[in-house]
């Protein structure tokens, strides 16, 4: 029998690519109550998911995991870092302030960054885990996949923009990809 784990989202996308990623884990993964909002105010990645996971934990009375993920811009001292998703109203409004602000500014560097948290239904975290992908900002945006920041975020090895690499390849390299991949042999000990 699977126990649950209640994903601390209202995003059916997130789930589904949560559920790839801990598929074997021995969990059943669904989505939190609608009307159940986490004010994000922590003042990083690790601290929000903290929050959320505690939060969903505590409210539902069953394990909870959250992940809280972000993109930090050299050149522009680690923004928008935690505010990523509050930098626009729409993905096209966040690439286009953040290119904005990058100007023409020869330093691309970047990197997306993701943290877990697990927490037990007392709302304890029990399990953490971060992720990170490097890469560049470009100049314009490519590719038609994704979302939030893909289209501009550039990863030289691959020679790819996240928008314009298959789910299979993302999943592979991703910042969300690489905090669930050292998270999973510990969930797997949890449960068992």
């Amino acid at each position: 029998m699977k126990k649950l784990l209640v994903v601390a989202t209202g995003n059916p996308g997130k789930l589904k690519e949560m559920q790839a990623y801990l598929a074997d884990s021995g969990w059943e993964l669904t989505l939190k109550p609608e009307d159940l909002d986490v004010e994000e105010t922590g003042d990083t990645f690790a601290a929000n998911a903290c929050l959320k996971a505690s939060e969903v934990a505590i409210a539902t009375g069953n394990w909870a995991i959250a992940d809280d993920s972000g993109l930090k811009v050299d050149a522009l001292n680690g923004s928008p870092g935690v505010y990523s998703a509050r930098y626009g109203n729409t993905d096209a409004e966040r690439i286009s302030r953040l290119l904005g602000e990058l100007g023409n500014t020869e330093n691309r560097q970047a990197q997306f960054v993701c943290a877990v948290a697990v927490a037990n239904p007392a709302g304890e975290i029990v399990l953490q885990s971060e992720g990170i992908c490097r890469g560049e900002i470009l100049y314009s945006t490519r590719g038609e996949g994704g979302f939030g920041y893909d289209p501009i975020f550039y990863v030289p090895e691959k020679q790819l923009t996240f928008a314009e690499m298959s789910p299979e390849l993302k999943k592979s390299i991703s910042h969300r990809g690489n905090a669930l991949k050292s998270l999973v042999p510990q969930l797997v000990k949890v449960w068992g």
